[in-house]
């Protein structure tokens, strides 16, 4: 089973036997605590919970949900996998470390993006500036018009100045290219979201 939580620590470049150049973005994955194991007969689908980290000040509720998987676990963060089979062997309080990747495996990362506050439509849709030009009265980055004749109203969706940045986003088919086990460590090829100290998720595909 292929699931991990993390830390971006950063990216650097690994040099390959060959001389290869790779880009890399390391992470501090692990160790992780089953916390709770979900199956179809009990919760209708199969999906196994893990903690990461070291919390402080947990809720009653939460102390005592993580108490079953043993003494003295506090996560920071609890996070939940979808799986299509749950490993026989598994129970509560088992530890999940980096070495169930190997290189070159190719794994999805979650992670939140870096938040910009609040951006009009030139930075964050990408529009085009209007013609600054002999005549032109008012702003050059300004939306223009938005609505319609019929029906009178403005479609939800529709692109407009707003937040940008600050969402899930998730990177595929990133290749495992480097791992160290007793460091806790292991480096995607390419860059992930969030920024350095930003909890990620990792999950691939065995």
């Amino acid at each position: 089973m292929q699931v991990i939580l993390g830390t971006k620590i950063g990216m650097t470049q690994i040099i390959g036997e060959s001389g290869e150049v790779t880009p890399v973005t390391i992470l501090q994955a692990g160790p992780c605590t089953v916390t709770q194991i979900k199956t179809v007969d009990t919760d209708g689908y199969n999906a196994v919970q893990v903690g990461y980290g070291q919390g402080k000040n947990l809720s009653k509720s939460v102390s005592g949900h993580v108490k079953k998987a043993g003494e003295n676990i506090n996560p920071k963060i609890l996070k939940e996998f979808r799986l299509d089979t749950i490993p026989e062997d598994m129970k509560l309080g088992d530890t999940l470390t980096v070495e169930s990747f190997k290189l070159g495996d190719k794994v999805s990362v979650t992670g939140t993006s870096k938040g910009k506050g609040f951006a009009g439509t030139v930075k964050r849709h990408n529009f085009n500036e209007s013609r600054n030009t002999h005549g032109f009265k008012g702003n050059i980055r300004r939306v223009g018009s938005i609505g319609s004749m019929y029906p009178q109203k403005i479609f939800k969706g529709k692109k407009m100045p707003g937040r940008m940045g600050h969402d899930t986003v998730t990177v595929k088919n990133l290749v495992v290219s480097y791992i160290d086990v007793e460091k806790n460590l292991i480096g995607l090829k390419g860059a992930v979201p969030g920024p350095n100290k930003g909890i990620v998720s990792v999950e691939g595909k065995e």
